[in-house]
């Protein structure tokens, strides 16, 4: 693509100051925090996403390829979310919503009680409050410990030391930080948290891809249900390709659109669900590894070139892990985890429960449906709980039970 044409994306970029360097930035110095920070309503029209540059179109940063911050704006705090309009979020729910089965898509706080990647259990004091028949919880977790959303603020550009939209790590505190006047929140402090999406919300149309499903033969009808012997170890090291993820939209009968909510079913639940304890115990003292999406350029031009507003899946890691030798994050690219968090601003959700979701979509022959999350409003947060449930076109002839 020319300068010119990228001018068009970037208005920063002129055809006499574009330079396609290879170790050097082609992206400009992000202004003082300070600026950035400013409470400023820099949300381009949704028009502006009606013609958004492919993966190989966006420009450098320092040495890293595919760097989205100027797609959506200089000042944004919000990434791949800018993507659900009002416009999108009202046709997924004029397609998607009649009546409605409802399927919440979060596996209980407690879980798992042994969490990974060194993280703390989760604790949930019952209070008492006697005399009187009252009584409180406290709960102390940490924010990625289960099902989760990761934030802006979680996995940086390691090599670089900045976090989405070239913010310094140390430009971010660290511990306990009071907040006492809402109406005086440092911007310092809120800047690329996880409350702007739980202002927002991420709403819009969800596409499972069932992976579990589309090996066991059961969507073509050629298998059975149960605990069918997958091709991989959901908590082994296996990487998920784009031809396996076109195959089972294909097989499902799935077309993506802009702004879609994808959703994959890997695994890892079904897989813990059915383990005895020891396994389970024993998987949080082991290193860490599991099966995902490959860290390849292809993965990056689909999940980008489809401008998917988030992916989830039911994994702790929603990429292969560990990656290989020399093989940077998809993080790092998504919302940091370098490539897709950090340089395009997308949610990545992880350990999502999609196991009734999986039984509804076969039963209903149908992989769409209307997405609602709303994370927890924490201030500078850097994930949360998903707050993730998910509503159909209900068939009278169906009918799900709550449990």
């Amino acid at each position: 693509m020319t300068a010119k044409r990228l001018s068009r994306f970037f208005p920063w970029i002129s055809p006499s100051s574009f330079k396609a360097t290879g170790n050097e930035s082609s992206v400009e110095s992000a202004p003082p925090l300070r600026a950035l920070v400013a409470v400023v309503d820099a949300t381009p029209s949704a028009e502006t996403w009606k013609d958004l540059p492919n993966f190989d179109d966006l420009p450098m940063f320092k040495n890293m390829k595919g760097c989205a911050w100027e797609v959506w704006g200089k000042d944004d705090q919000l990434g791949t979310i800018n993507l659900l309009t009002d416009e999108v979020v009202k046709k997924a729910a004029a397609e998607e919503i009649i009546t409605g089965t409802t399927v919440s898509l979060n596996w209980p706080l407690q879980f798992p009680s042994k969490p990974l990647f060194g993280r703390k259990s989760p604790e949930v004091n019952m209070i008492l409050k006697s005399p009187r028949v009252v009584r409180d919880d406290e709960i102390h977790i940490n924010t990625q410990s289960g099902t989760q959303w990761d934030g802006l603020r979680h996995f940086g550009l390691q090599e670089h030391g900045v976090f989405y939209n070239n913010t310094p790590q140390d430009a971010m505190e660290s511990g306990i930080v009071p907040i006492h006047d809402p109406l005086a929140i440092d911007p310092a402090l809120a800047h690329i948290g996880i409350q702007n999406w739980a202002n927002h919300g991420i709403c819009g149309r969800g596409v499972l891809l069932d992976i579990v499903r589309y090996y066991s033969g059961e969507l073509d009808g050629t298998g059975s249900p149960g605990l069918t012997e997958l091709p991989y170890d959901p908590w082994t090291t296996h990487g998920l390709t784009v031809a396996e993820l076109e195959a089972c939209a294909e097989k499902q009968g799935v077309k993506f659109r802009q702004g879609d909510i994808l959703i994959l079913r890997v695994g890892f639940i079904r897989k813990y669900q059915n383990a005895t304890q020891e396994a389970r115990d024993a998987l949080a003292a082991r290193p860490e590894s599991f099966a995902g999406i490959e860290q390849s350029e292809d993965m990056k031009r689909f999940l980008w070139n489809n401008h998917f507003a988030a992916i989830a899946s039911d994994q702790p890691a929603l990429e292969r892990w560990p990656t290989g030798e020399g093989t940077p994050h998809m993080h790092q690219v998504m919302v940091s985890q370098p490539l897709i968090h950090s340089l395009w601003g997308m949610p990545i959700g992880e350990m999502f429960d999609v196991e009734q979701l999986s039984q509804v979509c076969a039963k209903m022959g149908r992989y769409t449906f209307f997405f609602s999350s709303w994370p927890l409003a924490i201030i500078g947060g850097c994930a949360s709980p998903p707050n993730a449930a998910v509503r159909f076109v209900d068939l009278p002839s169906f009918r799900v039970n709550a449990s």
